[in-house]
């Protein structure tokens, strides 16, 4: 995978980070400053010698769209070739109802996009779209994903690219959010990276010296599916007491729900009781609801207990938190902290720095984004 970084890379860098040759880069490079992929950018910065020339995607090559299918919300951007965002879209959604219902609607949406951006699909040169399940690539479906009733098996990237008649890569939503916060948001040039992504449900993406690591069937990082508690609530996929089923989007919902139910003061009281969302709870906790704070605490906890196993195998430079839910802010990271300070090895602790998405529900697409630009400048230079 070809990797140009923002703000431009000169090609004695690029070749020590792809562990190729200066002669091999540069054959690379001519392909695709000849078929106006790459831009040779001003003179960086000089050190002791001649400038070196910066390159740059170019960002009038055309225009790409990112897709973040997720299990209650659809967003969508559109962006230049240097994903510049032009138009971005979100709205509610439920992959629950199967793809006979959701792939026409994610086609409707993706036109609507379009259409406010002043473009149409002649315009795209390649879609990526993260669905929150694990993915065989080589296929390009999902595999026994447990909120996504239905999908097992089903042609998603054949049957969009025949929509659209465009090249469409597939990835994990988490995995895809890892791409976009390394490239663009918090976790920019970490080479050890987790995202953790927390809506309604929980997952992570795990960039191991550079590249998303997806394990032998593409289930790594399908840390919602870890045993917090032994006897605990059940959770989608069958099994009792998993990180999801204790502090994802659901789960915060549920708890608050009960909450109501049992007479406490909150303001979470005033919705209608099975109305109430992770997002109502999120509100209420910055509000400073008592009842609120509490029910973040907690999911914070368990999801730290997560993460700081997380940290003592894979010992990432970086966690980013992201999804819905990371909207809660130090409410929730506060906890997930001081659960891996306490719980983790304390090489691995130190080492380790815990923040929020900076693209916050747009990690997925922005990551979706990024695959799609590389599957191009791959296509081009085996082409």
């Amino acid at each position: 995978m070809i990797r140009f970084l923002p703000g431009g890379i000169s090609r004695a860098e690029l070749a020590r980070r792809m562990d190729l040759t200066r002669s091999a880069i540069s054959t690379i490079v001519d392909t695709l400053v000849q078929d106006g992929l790459v831009n040779e950018a001003e003179d960086g910065p000089a050190t002791g010698g001649r400038r070196p020339i910066l390159l740059e995607i170019n960002p009038r090559r055309g225009y790409v769209a990112g897709i973040d299918m997720g299990a209650t919300h659809l967003g969508l951007v559109v962006t230049d070739f240097s994903a510049h965002v032009l138009q971005e879209l979100e709205v509610p959604f439920d992959v629950a109802a199967g793809p006979e219902v959701c792939m026409p609607e994610v086609d409707a949406q993706l036109n609507n996009l379009l259409q406010r951006a002043g473009l149409s699909l002649r315009d795209v040169m390649a879609i990526g779209i993260g669905v929150p399940g694990p993915v065989d690539l080589d296929a390009g479906m999902v595999s026994a994903p447990p909120i996504m009733p239905g999908w097992d098996g089903f042609p998603i990237r054949s049957e969009l690219q025949q929509r659209w008649q465009r090249p469409v890569s597939l990835g994990n939503d988490a995995e895809l959010g890892a791409f976009g916060e390394w490239a663009y948001g918090a976790g920019r040039n970490e080479c050890n990276l987790a995202y953790l992504k927390v809506g309604s449900g929980v997952g992570a993406g795990l960039l191991i010296d550079g590249h998303v690591y997806r394990g032998a069937t593409g289930s790594a990082g399908e840390i919602g599916h870890i045993t917090i508690q032994e006897n605990g609530p059940l959770c989608s996929c069958g099994n009792h007491g998993c990180l999801e089923a204790m502090a994802g989007g659901n789960a915060i919902a549920r708890r608050a729900r009960e909450a109501v139910r049992l007479g406490r003061r909150t303001q979470l009281s005033t919705i209608d009781v099975e109305r109430i969302t992770a997002r109502d709870v999120a509100s209420a906790a910055r509000m400073g609801d008592l009842v609120a704070q509490q029910i973040v605490t907690e999911a914070g906890f368990h999801l730290g207990v997560a993460v700081a196993s997380l940290v003592n195998l894979f010992n990432p430079s970086m966690v980013v938190v992201g999804g819905g839910i990371s909207q809660m802010g130090d409410l929730l990271l506060e906890p997930i902290r001081k659960a891996v300070r306490e719980r983790s090895l304390r090489s691995a602790a130190q080492a380790v720095r815990i923040n929020s998405s900076v693209l916050g529900r747009r990690s997925s697409s922005m990551g979706a984004i990024v695959q799609s630009i590389n599957v191009i400048l791959d296509q081009m230079v085996e082409g």
